[in-house]
Protein backbone atom coordinates (compact mmCIF):
# COMPACT_ATOMS: atom_id res chain seq x y z
CA UNK A 1 0.00 0.00 0.00
CA UNK A 2 1.32 3.32 -0.94
CA UNK A 3 1.41 6.27 1.66
CA UNK A 4 -1.52 8.25 -0.60
CA UNK A 5 -3.84 5.40 -0.34
CA UNK A 6 -2.78 4.88 3.36
CA UNK A 7 -3.98 8.26 4.18
CA UNK A 8 -7.14 8.13 1.72
CA UNK A 9 -8.17 5.18 3.76
CA UNK A 10 -8.21 7.05 7.33
CA UNK A 11 -9.46 10.27 5.55
CA UNK A 12 -12.47 7.67 4.50
CA UNK A 13 -13.19 6.79 7.88
CA UNK A 14 -12.91 10.25 9.26
CA UNK A 15 -15.86 11.87 10.10
CA UNK A 16 -15.35 14.94 7.71
CA UNK A 17 -18.00 17.17 5.75
CA UNK A 18 -18.29 17.18 2.41
CA UNK A 19 -16.03 19.90 2.07
CA UNK A 20 -13.92 18.80 4.20
CA UNK A 21 -13.04 15.53 2.26
CA UNK A 22 -12.63 17.60 -0.51
CA UNK A 23 -9.94 19.57 0.67
CA UNK A 24 -8.38 16.57 2.56
CA UNK A 25 -7.91 15.01 -0.45
CA UNK A 26 -6.70 17.84 -2.16
CA UNK A 27 -4.09 18.25 0.93
CA UNK A 28 -3.33 14.32 0.63
CA UNK A 29 -3.12 14.20 -3.27
CA UNK A 30 -0.09 17.29 -2.64
CA UNK A 31 1.97 15.00 0.12
CA UNK A 32 5.07 13.81 -1.60
CA UNK A 33 6.52 10.28 -0.78
CA UNK A 34 8.51 11.66 2.36
CA UNK A 35 5.37 12.56 3.79
CA UNK A 36 5.80 16.56 3.58
CA UNK A 37 2.45 18.66 2.00
CA UNK A 38 4.07 20.69 -0.77
CA UNK A 39 1.68 23.50 -1.85
CA UNK A 40 0.86 26.17 0.46
CA UNK A 41 -2.43 26.20 1.91
CA UNK A 42 -3.44 29.67 0.11
CA UNK A 43 -3.59 26.98 -3.23
CA UNK A 44 -5.66 24.60 -1.34
CA UNK A 45 -8.35 27.56 -0.24
CA UNK A 46 -8.01 28.32 -3.87
CA UNK A 47 -8.64 25.16 -5.42
CA UNK A 48 -11.17 24.12 -3.20
CA UNK A 49 -13.24 27.64 -3.13
CA UNK A 50 -12.65 27.42 0.90
CA UNK A 51 -11.04 29.82 3.19
CA UNK A 52 -7.26 28.81 4.37
CA UNK A 53 -8.49 28.70 8.11
CA UNK A 54 -10.93 25.65 7.16
CA UNK A 55 -7.63 23.87 5.22
CA UNK A 56 -5.87 25.20 7.98
CA UNK A 57 -8.07 23.11 10.48
CA UNK A 58 -8.37 20.06 8.16
CA UNK A 59 -4.84 20.28 7.64
CA UNK A 60 -4.40 19.92 11.52
CA UNK A 61 -6.64 16.75 11.62
CA UNK A 62 -4.46 15.11 9.26
CA UNK A 63 -1.36 16.00 10.60
CA UNK A 64 -2.90 13.48 13.57
CA UNK A 65 -3.33 10.27 11.20
CA UNK A 66 -0.53 8.11 10.71
CA UNK A 67 2.33 7.92 10.41
CA UNK A 68 3.12 10.67 13.25
CA UNK A 69 4.71 13.61 11.03
CA UNK A 70 2.68 13.16 7.61
CA UNK A 71 1.25 16.40 6.23
CA UNK A 72 4.13 18.95 8.09
CA UNK A 73 5.34 21.48 5.86
CA UNK A 74 9.14 21.64 7.08
CA UNK A 75 11.28 19.33 9.39
CA UNK A 76 10.57 21.08 12.40
CA UNK A 77 6.58 20.95 12.26
CA UNK A 78 7.26 17.29 11.87
CA UNK A 79 9.44 16.70 14.37
CA UNK A 80 6.90 19.36 16.73
CA UNK A 81 3.92 16.74 15.77
CA UNK A 82 5.95 13.49 16.46
CA UNK A 83 7.54 14.78 19.85
CA UNK A 84 3.67 15.92 20.88
CA UNK A 85 2.81 12.55 20.59
CA UNK A 86 5.76 10.44 21.06
CA UNK A 87 7.49 12.76 23.99
CA UNK A 88 5.00 14.49 25.49
CA UNK A 89 4.66 17.63 27.81
CA UNK A 90 8.49 18.93 27.35
CA UNK A 91 8.88 22.43 26.90
CA UNK A 92 13.09 22.17 26.38
CA UNK A 93 12.26 19.84 23.31
CA UNK A 94 9.70 21.92 21.99
CA UNK A 95 12.00 25.48 22.52
CA UNK A 96 14.76 22.98 20.82
CA UNK A 97 12.83 22.64 17.94
CA UNK A 98 10.92 25.64 17.57
CA UNK A 99 13.73 27.71 17.56
CA UNK A 100 17.22 25.75 17.93
CA UNK A 101 17.83 23.22 14.86
CA UNK A 102 20.52 24.78 13.73
CA UNK A 103 22.46 24.62 16.74
CA UNK A 104 21.18 21.41 16.89
CA UNK A 105 22.25 19.87 13.87
CA UNK A 106 25.43 21.17 14.72
CA UNK A 107 25.88 20.00 18.14
CA UNK A 108 26.23 22.66 19.32
CA UNK A 109 24.57 21.84 22.83
CA UNK A 110 26.39 23.42 25.14
CA UNK A 111 25.28 26.91 23.51
CA UNK A 112 21.46 25.85 23.73
CA UNK A 113 22.50 25.31 27.37
CA UNK A 114 22.99 28.83 27.94
CA UNK A 115 20.50 30.47 25.67
CA UNK A 116 17.89 28.67 27.58
CA UNK A 117 19.66 28.56 30.97
CA UNK A 118 19.23 25.45 31.45
CA UNK A 119 21.71 22.43 32.83
CA UNK A 120 23.34 20.90 29.59
CA UNK A 121 22.56 17.27 30.72
CA UNK A 122 19.13 18.42 30.42
CA UNK A 123 19.66 19.56 26.70
CA UNK A 124 21.54 16.88 26.36
CA UNK A 125 18.29 14.46 27.13
CA UNK A 126 16.12 16.38 24.92
CA UNK A 127 18.80 16.07 22.04
CA UNK A 128 18.10 12.11 21.99
CA UNK A 129 14.71 11.89 22.64
CA UNK A 130 14.76 14.20 19.03
CA UNK A 131 17.46 11.53 17.55
CA UNK A 132 14.52 9.12 18.44
CA UNK A 133 12.65 10.72 15.84
CA UNK A 134 11.99 10.00 12.04
CA UNK A 135 12.54 13.35 9.30
CA UNK A 136 10.69 11.38 6.62
CA UNK A 137 7.47 9.94 7.92
CA UNK A 138 6.37 8.70 4.26
CA UNK A 139 9.85 6.40 4.01
CA UNK A 140 8.15 3.21 5.30
CA UNK A 141 5.16 3.18 2.55
CA UNK A 142 7.95 4.29 -0.45
CA UNK A 143 11.18 1.22 0.23
CA UNK A 144 11.91 0.54 -3.38
CA UNK A 145 12.09 -3.63 -3.41
CA UNK A 146 15.88 -4.15 -3.41
CA UNK A 147 17.18 -4.63 -7.08
CA UNK A 148 19.45 -7.94 -7.11
CA UNK A 149 22.83 -8.18 -9.69
CA UNK A 150 23.46 -11.35 -11.48
CA UNK A 151 26.96 -11.30 -12.47
CA UNK A 152 28.08 -11.27 -16.23
CA UNK A 153 30.93 -12.87 -15.41
CA UNK A 154 32.14 -15.50 -12.44
CA UNK A 155 35.86 -15.38 -11.32
CA UNK A 156 37.09 -18.45 -9.17
CA UNK A 157 40.59 -18.84 -7.55
CA UNK A 158 41.42 -22.44 -7.66
CA UNK A 159 44.79 -23.10 -5.71
CA UNK A 160 46.83 -20.25 -7.36
CA UNK A 161 45.16 -20.53 -10.55
CA UNK A 162 42.09 -17.79 -11.68
CA UNK A 163 39.58 -19.08 -14.28
CA UNK A 164 36.77 -17.60 -15.70
CA UNK A 165 33.15 -18.76 -16.30
CA UNK A 166 30.85 -16.24 -18.22
CA UNK A 167 27.56 -16.75 -17.51
CA UNK A 168 25.03 -18.13 -20.38
CA UNK A 169 21.90 -18.43 -17.96
CA UNK A 170 19.24 -17.43 -20.06
CA UNK A 171 21.31 -16.80 -23.44
CA UNK A 172 19.62 -18.67 -26.11
CA UNK A 173 21.88 -21.10 -28.58
CA UNK A 174 20.96 -19.84 -31.56
CA UNK A 175 21.53 -21.72 -35.15
CA UNK A 176 20.04 -21.61 -38.39
CA UNK A 177 17.18 -23.49 -38.89
CA UNK A 178 17.44 -26.81 -40.77
CA UNK A 179 14.10 -26.16 -42.58
CA UNK A 180 15.80 -22.70 -44.20
CA UNK A 181 18.53 -24.99 -45.39
CA UNK A 182 16.34 -27.86 -47.08
CA UNK A 183 14.71 -25.14 -49.05
CA UNK A 184 17.73 -24.16 -50.61
CA UNK A 185 18.43 -28.08 -51.25
CA UNK A 186 15.28 -28.36 -52.98
CA UNK A 187 16.43 -27.06 -56.50
CA UNK A 188 13.89 -26.26 -58.48
CA UNK A 189 10.98 -26.71 -56.24
CA UNK A 190 12.34 -23.27 -55.02
CA UNK A 191 12.13 -20.24 -57.22
CA UNK A 192 15.43 -18.32 -57.45
CA UNK A 193 14.42 -14.92 -56.14
CA UNK A 194 13.28 -17.59 -52.73
CA UNK A 195 16.85 -18.87 -52.90
CA UNK A 196 18.62 -14.87 -53.19
CA UNK A 197 15.92 -14.06 -49.81
CA UNK A 198 17.07 -17.24 -48.23
CA UNK A 199 20.85 -16.90 -48.57
CA UNK A 200 20.47 -13.19 -48.10
CA UNK A 201 18.74 -14.20 -43.99
CA UNK A 202 21.29 -16.88 -43.47
CA UNK A 203 24.20 -14.73 -43.91
CA UNK A 204 22.84 -12.02 -41.92
CA UNK A 205 21.60 -14.64 -39.25
CA UNK A 206 25.16 -16.38 -39.41
CA UNK A 207 26.67 -12.86 -38.75
CA UNK A 208 24.78 -12.32 -35.74
CA UNK A 209 26.10 -15.67 -34.42
CA UNK A 210 29.47 -15.22 -34.81
CA UNK A 211 29.06 -11.50 -33.35
CA UNK A 212 27.76 -13.15 -30.12
CA UNK A 213 30.17 -15.32 -30.23
CA UNK A 214 32.95 -12.61 -30.65
CA UNK A 215 31.63 -10.14 -28.28
CA UNK A 216 31.69 -13.46 -25.61
CA UNK A 217 35.31 -13.93 -26.52
CA UNK A 218 35.94 -10.27 -26.14
CA UNK A 219 34.86 -9.98 -22.68
CA UNK A 220 36.49 -13.09 -21.48
CA UNK A 221 39.46 -11.32 -22.73
CA UNK A 222 39.08 -8.22 -21.07
CA UNK A 223 38.34 -10.10 -17.76
CA UNK A 224 41.50 -11.93 -18.13
CA UNK A 225 43.49 -8.81 -18.57
CA UNK A 226 41.60 -7.46 -15.91
CA UNK A 227 42.92 -10.11 -13.35
CA UNK A 228 46.50 -10.10 -14.77
CA UNK A 229 46.93 -6.08 -13.96
CA UNK A 230 44.61 -6.27 -10.69
CA UNK A 231 45.94 -9.60 -9.17
CA UNK A 232 46.76 -8.46 -5.82
CA UNK A 233 43.17 -7.38 -5.69
CA UNK A 234 41.91 -11.03 -6.49
CA UNK A 235 44.23 -12.30 -4.10
CA UNK A 236 44.17 -10.15 -0.68
CA UNK A 237 41.06 -7.05 -1.22
CA UNK A 238 40.01 -4.36 -1.77
CA UNK A 239 42.72 -1.98 -0.82
CA UNK A 240 45.49 -3.59 -2.83
CA UNK A 241 43.35 -2.39 -5.98
CA UNK A 242 45.84 0.01 -8.73
CA UNK A 243 45.42 2.44 -10.89
CA UNK A 244 44.17 1.15 -14.27
CA UNK A 245 43.22 2.82 -17.44
CA UNK A 246 41.08 1.31 -20.06
CA UNK A 247 44.24 1.82 -22.59
CA UNK A 248 46.18 -0.48 -20.61
CA UNK A 249 44.20 -3.20 -21.09
CA UNK A 250 43.12 -1.86 -24.79
CA UNK A 251 46.99 -2.22 -25.46
CA UNK A 252 47.47 -5.49 -23.84
CA UNK A 253 44.93 -7.54 -25.96
CA UNK A 254 45.17 -5.62 -28.94
CA UNK A 255 41.94 -3.89 -28.95
CA UNK A 256 40.55 0.04 -29.22
CA UNK A 257 39.71 1.68 -26.04
CA UNK A 258 36.40 2.53 -27.47
CA UNK A 259 35.83 -1.45 -27.56
CA UNK A 260 36.82 -2.27 -23.50
CA UNK A 261 34.33 1.01 -22.53
CA UNK A 262 31.51 -0.65 -24.60
CA UNK A 263 32.22 -4.51 -23.34
CA UNK A 264 32.77 -3.21 -19.20
CA UNK A 265 29.33 -1.03 -19.29
CA UNK A 266 27.16 -2.51 -17.21
CA UNK A 267 28.62 -5.64 -16.25
CA UNK A 268 29.26 -7.18 -13.04
CA UNK A 269 31.83 -9.59 -12.42
CA UNK A 270 31.80 -12.48 -9.05
CA UNK A 271 35.18 -12.15 -7.62
CA UNK A 272 36.61 -13.48 -4.32
CA UNK A 273 35.86 -10.23 -2.63
CA UNK A 274 32.55 -10.03 -3.63
CA UNK A 275 30.52 -8.46 -6.89
CA UNK A 276 31.92 -4.98 -8.93
CA UNK A 277 31.04 -3.97 -11.93
CA UNK A 278 33.92 -3.63 -14.63
CA UNK A 279 33.96 -0.45 -14.54
CA UNK A 280 35.19 -0.32 -11.04
CA UNK A 281 38.72 -2.00 -12.06
CA UNK A 282 39.19 1.12 -13.78
CA UNK A 283 40.20 4.38 -11.75
CA UNK A 284 42.95 6.82 -11.41
CA UNK A 285 46.18 7.02 -9.20
CA UNK A 286 47.23 8.85 -6.36
CA UNK A 287 50.98 9.07 -5.80
CA UNK A 288 52.74 7.57 -2.96
CA UNK A 289 55.03 9.48 -1.19
CA UNK A 290 57.71 6.79 -2.15
CA UNK A 291 57.41 7.24 -5.74
CA UNK A 292 54.32 4.28 -6.30
CA UNK A 293 50.97 4.83 -7.05
CA UNK A 294 47.19 3.78 -5.68
CA UNK A 295 44.50 3.47 -6.94
CA UNK A 296 41.41 6.53 -6.06
CA UNK A 297 39.19 3.75 -4.75
CA UNK A 298 42.04 1.93 -2.61
CA UNK A 299 42.07 5.49 -0.98
CA UNK A 300 38.52 6.02 -0.61
CA UNK A 301 38.53 2.49 1.25
CA UNK A 302 41.29 3.58 3.54
CA UNK A 303 39.10 6.54 4.16
CA UNK A 304 35.93 4.91 4.73
CA UNK A 305 37.89 2.63 7.48
CA UNK A 306 39.44 5.86 9.20
CA UNK A 307 36.03 6.92 9.66
CA UNK A 308 34.32 3.54 10.48
CA UNK A 309 36.99 3.27 13.37
CA UNK A 310 37.33 7.25 14.63
CA UNK A 311 35.78 8.00 18.31
CA UNK A 312 31.84 9.22 17.52
CA UNK A 313 32.36 11.66 20.18
CA UNK A 314 35.26 12.86 18.56
CA UNK A 315 35.01 12.32 15.00
CA UNK A 316 37.97 13.41 13.02
CA UNK A 317 37.98 16.58 10.29
CA UNK A 318 38.90 16.36 6.56
CA UNK A 319 42.33 17.72 7.75
CA UNK A 320 43.24 14.68 10.32
CA UNK A 321 42.20 11.96 7.78
CA UNK A 322 44.53 13.95 5.54
CA UNK A 323 47.22 13.58 8.30
CA UNK A 324 46.78 9.82 8.97
CA UNK A 325 46.54 8.99 5.10
CA UNK A 326 50.27 11.11 5.06
CA UNK A 327 51.34 8.24 7.98
CA UNK A 328 50.30 5.46 5.19
CA UNK A 329 52.31 7.36 3.02
CA UNK A 330 49.53 8.43 1.19
CA UNK A 331 49.61 12.36 -0.15
CA UNK A 332 46.82 14.09 -0.89
CA UNK A 333 44.93 17.38 -0.52
CA UNK A 334 42.05 18.10 2.06
CA UNK A 335 39.91 19.24 -0.95
CA UNK A 336 40.72 15.80 -2.13
CA UNK A 337 39.52 13.73 1.15
CA UNK A 338 36.84 16.55 1.31
CA UNK A 339 35.80 15.01 -2.42
CA UNK A 340 36.02 11.49 -1.45
CA UNK A 341 34.10 11.72 1.77
CA UNK A 342 30.90 13.54 0.05
CA UNK A 343 31.54 10.77 -2.72
CA UNK A 344 30.90 7.96 -0.20
CA UNK A 345 28.07 9.75 1.73
CA UNK A 346 29.86 10.44 4.85
CA UNK A 347 29.28 13.51 7.05
CA UNK A 348 31.62 16.51 7.99
CA UNK A 349 32.91 15.91 11.55
CA UNK A 350 30.51 18.08 12.65
CA UNK A 351 27.58 16.39 11.94
CA UNK A 352 29.07 12.68 12.77
CA UNK A 353 29.44 13.91 16.24
CA UNK A 354 27.98 11.92 18.77
CA UNK A 355 26.82 13.51 21.81
CA UNK A 356 25.35 10.89 24.06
Amino acid sequence: MTLYDHLTLQLRLSNFTETEDLIGSLIIGNIDDDGYLRVSLADIAETSGTDKAVVETVLRQIQEFDPLGVGARDLKECLLIQAKHRIGDSPIVEEILANHMPDLENKRLQIIAKKLRVPLEKVVEAARLICELGPNPGRHFNEEEAQYITPDIYVYNVGNEFFIVLNEDGMPKLRISSFYRNALSQGDLTSKITKEYIQEKIRSAVWLIKSIHQRQRTIHKVMKSIIKFQRDFFEKNTGHLKPLVLRDVAEDIGMHESTISRVTTNKYVHTPQGIFELKYFFNSGIDYSRGESIASESVKDKIKQIVLNENPKKPYSDQKIVNILKELKINIARRTVTKYREMLNILPSSKRKRVF
